[in-house]
């Protein structure tokens, strides 16, 4: 790796020092590890290009095969305050992946459930003891997908798409103001997703930086990840997008503007949720290697445009939800 040489001033422009414990984003969530190398690279090796802070971590309690390089965007302090962000982005991640599973689980049940019913009276005893084993079934059955599901998301994400600390920070508070202040997103946004990403595309038209002129012209494979990106976004906000606080918004929504896709009313806030999800979707397909990497090279475009006009895409404060509304979304 290329280390420049360690002069007092650079020294001061490391965070972390060798054997500090800190927490280290692998993905969308934040890991305990331990620094074993601190180096400041000068951008001179070209297999370490970016130069600056960089930390050698081991992931505490995982093999030292998942031992990384790391620049110092990707750490935080291990502190009260950032222990809270782990919690919180990990308790976000489970909410918003156990959905779809804990549905299907329940429409199972009830499809069970009709199928053994009998037209013929059973005695008053007997129907309480199937009635408890179904219980059970139900609740062994939700209990074992929780546990997959967390040990899923704790083996981290084979697929990494780099999202810039300010982005993460803004899930959190995005997390904190939906499910902790009972706030909503003001909808339909301006920009929508639509939008936003309809001007991303001619930011990159006017932009000079044709790192990718030796592949099939850049324009083409930009208009086809954005409408990916736009397909994606449209199957996955009902399913695993939402909190459970903003279904019944959202079926308001639908019932509203029956002609609307989701990416012509919902803006960067929810979009932003999609590329936490992203890396486990993809690593479903069938892409080669070749294609995942200009995906993801696209997908780190996109995140740095959202980034850098953040100010603009995000709203600037979330709006506050009636009792009527509070007392209906307790229920769905």
């Amino acid at each position: 790796m290329a280390e420049k040489s360690a002069g007092a001033d650079e020294k001061q422009q490391l965070m972390f020092k060798v054997n500090e414990r800190i927490l280290c984003f692998h993905g969308p969530l934040l890991y305990e590890a331990k620094v074993v190398k601190a180096e400041m690279w000068d951008g001179s090796d070209p297999d370490a290009p970016e130069p600056g802070p960089h930390y050698f971590v081991h992931y505490k309690g995982w093999k030292q095969t998942w031992d990384e390089w790391v620049d110092e965007s990707r750490t935080m302090k291990f502190n009260e305050e950032n222990l809270a962000k782990q919690k919180a982005l990990k308790q976000a991640a489970l909410q918003s992946a156990g959905k779809r599973s804990i549905v299907v689980a329940s429409k199972h049940s009830s499809r069970i459930g009709s199928e053994t019913e009998s037209p013929q009276p059973q005695p008053q005893q007997q129907q309480q003891q199937q009635q408890r084993s179904r219980k059970r079934t139900r609740e062994s059955s939700v209990e074992k997908t929780r546990d997959e599901r967390e040990e899923s998301l704790m083996k981290g994400p084979e697929i990494k798409i780099p999202i810039p600390n300010a982005l993460k920070a803004q899930l959190v508070d995005d997390w904190e103001r939906i499910t902790k202040d009972k706030l909503l997103v003001p909808l339909p946004r301006s920009p929508t997703v639509a939008e936003m990403l309809g001007q991303y595309q001619e930011y990159r038209r006017g932009s000079k930086d044709k790192r990718r002129s030796g592949r099939r012209n850049d324009d083409d494979i930009v208009d086809e990840i954005i409408e990916g990106l736009k397909l994606y976004f449209n199957k996955a906000l009902g399913n695993i997008l939402l909190y459970r606080f903003e279904r019944y918004q959202y079926k308001q929504l639908c019932e509203k503007h029956p002609d609307k896709a989701p990416s012509e009313i919902y803006g960067c806030e929810h979009l932003l949720r999609l590329f936490v999800r992203l890396p486990a979707l993809i690593a479903h397909t069938n892409m080669d290697d070749e294609a995942i990497q200009v995906l993801k090279e696209h997908m780190g475009d996109v995140l740095k445009y959202i980034h850098k006009f953040s100010k603009s895409l995000f709203a600037d404060e979330y709006e506050n939800a009636s009792p009527a509304y509070v007392a209906v979304a307790k229920g769905t």
